[in-house]
């Protein structure tokens, strides 16, 4: 038969019998009915809108690679609803060829191939799918010419065969081979996928979907509200994450640090963001919670920690201007005076809640969770509940078609859930482009069909990994493929948890050692900062802040990128660093010391942006100098340097003495590091200095009582010769007359 797209302009034809032309293995094709014909177009009218689509880098790391022909020339084969083809249903794919190469490249040829027996091996349709073909064989259903491409274009060829096509006809159930073939002169390229006939509607296997709603990797402690208003805005993350579970059986795993981040900020909170919590809330879906953060436990307990960790304080995110006040209601008495308003604080369970679901829930990253692991957090369970890890079937080593989802690992409840299936699902939730994401759904649902036939009725389990970069049709299509089988239903968590268990083993943890040890660093860190911060009223101020932090970096969003987490410990551990080193004592000048007794001045350097309470001990290390060794230094002044006298006093003899210095806290741990004071004393240069002077008091006081007894005499001479001299003139004068 020949079909011509409407958007293309491409011929799709149904191969019976030797093909002349392009293709000498096709079988001569057969003209179907006109109806037929007018049907195909209209479908390829519908599913394709436009037969060139731009050229689209596919970033995401898929399952199994797409096809690539010789020169950089990617080829895909995407059935449209994910391969299945019920009966009188017809099949309907297309193929996409994308140019990444700089040069043009020139015309080939189509061929879509169909096998006539079915693959019920999962072995063997997981090696169809990853391309390996030896031992299949397939006949040609269709054909259609491929157009030369541009350089650094894509071209997508709808192709069609119709319901009443021989090759669909008398189909039994089952998983058929699919291939698409791309015949070129720089080498012929095929793409692998599958068909899926379904068995007639009959007993349903549950299949549960766990689906993470995640803001992605962040170091910040919360998500600060200009975040908040990008991720919940129309086309924000959280809001295509939340759409896309609303309406469906999805089981959701929610990060309470998108809870917590939207209520810490109270009225100031964005509206956007308030909208969305309140969705959250209403959604009736399944749900549980993730480590704050998405932290991952089994970095945690890798690293030697008892438990993992959980926050302990956000309140140094909260504003006392975003809270409105309540006023205590006063005790009845004549003398009362009325209580201060105080704001209306949320407490910390109130912040971290997503709006109810089953606690005691643990998403180790995949492939990180052993059996150690497993049963460490089963010791965790409070209450009635068990506490419950969800691993992958990759760890688990099982290699049966169906992977039960109820397990336990020696006495340790588990979920596993089929990593092939949800690997190949979450490669659809990341695939923007429509044409393309019918690759991974169709694998996806191929896989899950063999699952449903050989689990007699138990449930089942897949999981989308966590990513933030998915939008809502994809990450939707991806939770319906996997219940779109007539022979699956979707289970929720009660179901999961309340079906007959399985006893697994699991493998040893693929946790880098790197990261463990990064990991334990941070912790050793924290310490430190927890002790630091006893040198505050409210030492949560800190320890708060810190804890938050610490979780978001563990986040499982980091495990893709392990150089960038990388960075992103070490920064936050020279952050820490440079939080210890806030407080610390302004290095001393040298000093002289000339009294007997005295204070010696010091100053407290203070970073941080609250008061601190301080203890300055100093040692001297000479007995010439008596020093007081404490001096408490009480609400050292925020971001600011504040003074500190230490009385001192001399003893017998001078010389030099060094005074060490160090800040301590409350509790007696160090702060900042310690500070040496040169103190030059001169002990007796006081009762020296007093000696000199009063010598040179008595020696002045002497020296002018002389001058002043040597004056008088002087004077009094004078006067004595001066009446000599009058007596004498007298006496000369008569004696002329």
């Amino acid at each position: 038969m020949t079909v011509t797209s409407p958007a293309s302009g491409m011929t799709a034809r149904r191969a019976r019998g030797p093909r002349r032309g392009l293709h000498p293995r096709a079988r001569r094709l057969r003209a179907p009915a006109i109806a037929g014909r007018a049907a195909a177009a209209l479908t390829v009218l519908a599913l394709l809108l436009g037969g060139v689509v731009p050229a689209a880098a596919e970033t995401t790391p898929e399952p199994t690679p797409a096809p690539t022909a010789p020169g950089g020339v990617r080829f895909t084969l995407s059935p449209i609803n994910a391969g299945i083809v019920p009966e009188g249903g017809q099949l309907t794919v297309s193929l996409t060829i994308t140019n990444d190469t700089p040069v043009a490249v020139p015309a080939g040829d189509l061929v879509l191939e169909l096998g006539d027996t079915a693959i019920d091996d999962r072995g063997a349709l997981e090696a169809w799918l990853a391309g390996d073909t030896s031992g299949v064989a397939t006949e040609p259903v269709a054909d259609a010419p491929a157009p030369p491409l541009e350089a650094t274009s894509a071209v997508t060829e709808g192709v069609v065969v119709a319901a009443d096509d021989p090759a669909l006809q008398e189909r039994a159930p089952g998983v058929y081979p699919l291939l698409a073939r791309y015949e070129r002169p720089g080498g012929d390229v095929i793409s692998t996928s599958a068909m899926i006939v379904p068995r007639a509607p009959g007993v349903t296997t549950p299949v549960g979907v766990v689906v993470p709603i995640t803001a992605g990797p962040v170091t910040a402690g919360v998500l600060p509200a200009d975040q908040l208003i990008e991720l919940t805005a129309p086309d924000g993350s959280l809001t295509e994450q939340l759409h896309a579970v609303s309406g469906t059986g999805a089981i959701i795993a929610v990060d309470p640090a998108i809870a917590a981040s939207i209520r810490v900020l109270g009225d100031a909170a964005p509206d956007s963001a308030v909208d969305w919590l309140e969705q959250l809330e209403l959604l009736p879906n399944p749900r549980f919670a993730l480590q704050y953060g998405d932290a991952d436990v089994a970095t945690q307990l890798a690293a030697e920690l008892s438990e993992p960790l959980q926050p302990t304080s956000l309140q140094s995110y909260m504003s006392p201007a975003d809270f409105p006040e309540i006023t205590p209601t006063p005790t009845p008495s004549p003398e009362a005076t009325e209580p201060a308003a105080e704001p209306d604080y949320p407490d910390l369970d109130t912040l971290l809640e997503i709006g109810g679901g089953r606690g005691d829930v643990y998403w180790p990253a995949p492939g990180f969770a052993d059996s150690e692991t497993v049963q460490s957090l089963a010791a965790l369970s409070t209450g009635e509940i068990e506490a419950l890890t969800i691993v992958g079937s990759v760890s688990t080593g099982i290699d049966a078609a169906a992977v039960p989802a109820r397990a336990v690992v020696g006495d340790a409840a588990a979920l596993v859930y089929d990593s092939s299936v949800s690997d190949w699902l979450t490669q659809a939730s990341v695939t923007p482009e429509n044409v393309l994401r019918g690759r991974p759904l169709t694998a996806a649902a191929a896989l899950l069909s063999l699952a449903s036939d050989a689990a007699d009725g138990a449930p089942l389990l897949v999981a989308l990994d966590r990513d933030a970069d998915r939008t809502r049709i994809a990450l939707s299509a991806a939770i319906d493929t996997a219940v779109a089988l007539p022979a699956t239903r979707s289970a929720s968590l009660v179901e999961l948890v309340n079906a007959t268990p399985v006893p697994v083993e699991l493998a040893e943890s693929a946790i880098d050692p790197a990261r463990v040890a990064q990991a334990s660093a941070l912790f050793a860190d924290e310490d430190d900062l927890a002790a630091f911060a006893t040198i505050l009223d409210d030492p949560s101020a800190l320890t708060g802040r810190e804890r938050a932090e610490l979780l978001q970096l563990l986040g499982v969003g980091w495990v893709a990128d392990p150089a960038a987490w990388m960075q992103a410990a070490m920064e936050h551990r020279e952050a820490t660093t440079a939080t210890l080193g806030a407080v610390s004592i302004v290095p001393p000048s040298h000093i002289n010391l000339l009294n007997t007794a005295g204070p010696l001045q010091f100053w407290v350097r203070n970073e941080l942006p609250y008061p601190v309470q301080v203890v300055l001990v100093a040692t001297p290390d000479d007995l010439r100098l008596d020093v007081q060794r404490q001096t408490p230094v009480d609400n050292a002044t925020a971001s600011s340097n504040t003074r500190v006298a230490v009385p001192v006093e001399a003893r017998i003899g001078s010389g030099d003495v060094t005074v060490r210095l160090q800040l301590r806290g409350p509790t007696g741990v160090e702060i900042g590091g310690p500070e040496s004071a040169e103190v030059s004393v001169r002990g007796d240069w006081e009762g020296i200095g007093i000696t000199i002077v009063l010598v040179l008091i008595g020696g002045f006081l002497t020296l002018g009582l002389v001058r002043t007894i040597l004056r008088k005499r002087g004077e009094r001479r004078a006067a004595e010769d001066a009446a000599a001299d009058d007596a004498a003139a007298g006496t000369g004068a008569e004696e002329e007359r």
